[in-house]
């Protein structure tokens, strides 16, 4: 069958779908009857600021790019590009005649781990196979025994990517070496993290890769069976792993004697009901087991003794999704990247302040400057760039005089941050670092499982003094009291949730602790976004009278006539930035307020 003259790719995973993305493939649908034009659907490309976009390939192998698109965007493609032959270079995001720019965010990654989101249908199983998918599976159970199969992840130096960076060979060799006739392998793919959307996205975008991964674990560790254990909030998720679980099936990938062969194995899916604390091992063990999320004593561990006591191995999604690539292309091919003690890449989701938000991954070693310049494009606002917070809630926030620091296990550690599962949240110089402290806390404390009494109630009392302390009733003893807090709960709590909770008290006071005095002392917010310690004034020189800002606040603070200077009545203003995002003379501004601070 000759190959159609355009194939029309349109990105619908979970984020391209928020942005419209699905109207456009209906339109593109409606376009395209009765046409040769090959439409595809495929999942997420990382270019999340970009949505929706669709890919144009042409016959001779060019490739365009196209972003922000709209259903009458589809048309005009069809029409112009399409019919035509000539592609709308307005809408053009890479290909021949767009302007450069958009190039780098691509050209900077080294794509493995998502090398094929955005490029297969994650909704057929043939789209996966036909760019080599299960040849690691196959070597695996053909060429290979259990024990190679674990020294070739050793020799990949591949660690665990759901935070801790344990090394995973080592993780699968306990649970094959315990004691046990059954056996399990589960995925954990409850991500919590504020902002992070990596497993989300890959198991959208390249679903089979996880499955692979799992069959290839399971048979290592010698399970019979797997788990998946998901957020419910994650609907496409799920329906695409249950997708590809009755595909893998009915091709002889899943199920007994898998590819002719001793090994059989099947995989079941568990949707978590949300709690943070279910994403520690022991906690997501109970959790399958249908009782309260709670995290459980250790030792044993759970590869002696987890899933219904059975040895288990606990992979994330993350970890699961490389392992096909090293058995497919060798274990020296991923070992090449990273650093001597964090092999490989790590995919990080990009949120915050920065330019081209969305899904990235690098060579680990790669330093934070280069993340949020190079390929994020530096800071949205045009703001200098304060800081960055690695490892979600349990992570640290880093001052941008670290800015080369390499993102790697160790390098992160030394500076009191941590990987953590891979959300990255830039900020800005107008972003309050005790606020964010207490932004982080605030989850946390909320997430606690409420076991231990360190996590419980510890989390709890900090979460009052930082309160306090954006408030403008902060006391000259709070600071130290938080720093006792924060390692009195590390070392009391059960499990990681308690032990990292503080991370973000920590950090912010080891590099931001002026910040910390200049709220305490004198009651006043550097970033001036503590709403107790701000007031929003009009400056009568530049206020114009447009009344635009009069008709967007909620509470009816601000007055005056029609082309003249308004005012705002402070006792009424609840300073929630409507009147300032509305005004184009800047006429509105932010101060300290001079009550708080006498």
């Amino acid at each position: 069958m000759p190959e159609p003259e355009y194939r029309v790719k349109v990105g619908l995973a979970t984020c391209g779908i928020a942005g419209g993305a699905a109207k456009v493939y209906a339109r593109f649908q409606d376009a395209l009857k009765g046409s040769a034009v090959s439409l595809e659907r495929t999942g997420c490309i990382g270019m999340c600021y970009n949505e929706p976009l669709v890919e144009v390939l042409e016959a001779g192998g060019k490739r365009y790019l196209y972003g922000k698109l709209t259903p009458d965007d589809a048309l005009r493609i069809v029409e112009e590009h399409l019919k035509q032959g000539r592609p709308v270079i307005d809408l053009l995001l890479l290909g021949e005649g767009c302007t450069p720019g958009e190039e780098t965010f691509l050209d900077k990654q080294k794509r493995i781990l998502l090398k094929n989101c955005g490029l297969i249908d994650p909704e057929n199983i043939e789209s996966y196979t036909a760019i080599g998918g299960y040849e690691g599976l196959r070597a695996a159970l053909t060429a290979m025994t259990p024990g190679e199969v674990i020294e070739e992840i050793r020799r990949s130096g591949l660690r665990g990517r759901g935070g801790a960076g344990f090394p995973t060979h080592t993780k699968w060799r306990l649970t094959r070496e315990a004691a046990g006739v059954q056996k399990y392998i589960i995925c954990n793919a409850d991500e919590g993290d504020p902002g992070a959307f990596m497993d989300r996205s890959i198991l959208e975008s390249d679903t089979h890769s996880v499955l692979e991964g799992m069959l290839i674990a399971g048979y290592a560790i010698g399970a019979s069976a797997g788990y998946v254990y998901i957020r419910a909030e994650y609907p496409l998720a799920i329906r695409r792993l249950k997708l590809a679980i009755s595909q893998a099936e009915a091709s002889g990938f899943l199920g007994e004697r898998i590819l002719g062969s001793d090994f059989s194995f099947k995989v079941f899916i568990r949707e978590g009901a949300g709690a943070f604390v279910c994403g520690e091992e022991t906690a997501l063990l109970m959790s399958i087991e249908g009782k309260r999320g709670m995290p459980r004593f250790r030792p044993p561990f759970p590869a002696q003794k987890g899933l219904f006591g059975s040895p288990t191995s606990i992979n994330n999604v993350e970890t699961l999704a490389n392992v096909p690539r090293i058995m497919h292309q060798g274990a020296e091919a991923y070992s090449s990247l990273g650093t001597e003690e964090s092999k490989g890449t790590k995919v990080f989701a990009l949120a915050g302040k920065i330019r081209r938000g969305g899904l990235i991954e690098i060579p680990m070693g790669t330093t934070i400057n280069k993340i949020v310049f190079e390929i994020g494009g530096g800071i949205s606002t045009g703001k200098p760039f304060k800081a960055v917070q690695t490892g979600g809630p349990s992570g640290g926030c880093i001052p941008a005089s670290l800015g080369d620091t390499p993102v790697d296990y160790e390098s992160l550690k030394k500076i009191g941050a941590i990987m953590g599962s891979g959300g990255l949240l830039v900020m800005d110089e107008e972003t309050c670092m005790v606020d964010v402290a207490k932004y982080f806390l605030t989850f946390t404390k909320d997430e606690s499982c409420g076991k231990c009494t360190f996590c419980r109630a510890g989390t709890n009392q900090m979460h009052k003094i930082l309160e306090r302390i954006t408030q403008g009733e902060g006391r000259e003893e709070d600071v130290q009291i938080l720093v006792d807090l924060a390692e009195k709960i590390k070392s009391g709590s059960l499990c990681g949730l308690g032990q990292t909770a503080p991370n973000p008290v920590l950090t912010t006071i080891q590099f931001f602790r002026d910040e910390y005095e200049a709220h305490v002392r004198e009651k006043y917010c550097p970033a001036k976004k503590c709403k107790a310690l701000i007031e929003y004034k009009i400056d009568r020189d530049s206020c114009t009278g447009c009344t635009l800002c009069a008709r967007q606040c909620p509470t009816g603070a601000i007055s005056g006539t029609k082309k003249e200077a308004h005012s705002i009545q402070l006792s009424a203003c609840i300073r929630c930035g409507l009147c300032i995002n509305s005004c184009k003379f800047e006429a509105i501004l932010i101060s300290s307020n001079p009550k708080v601070k006498a």
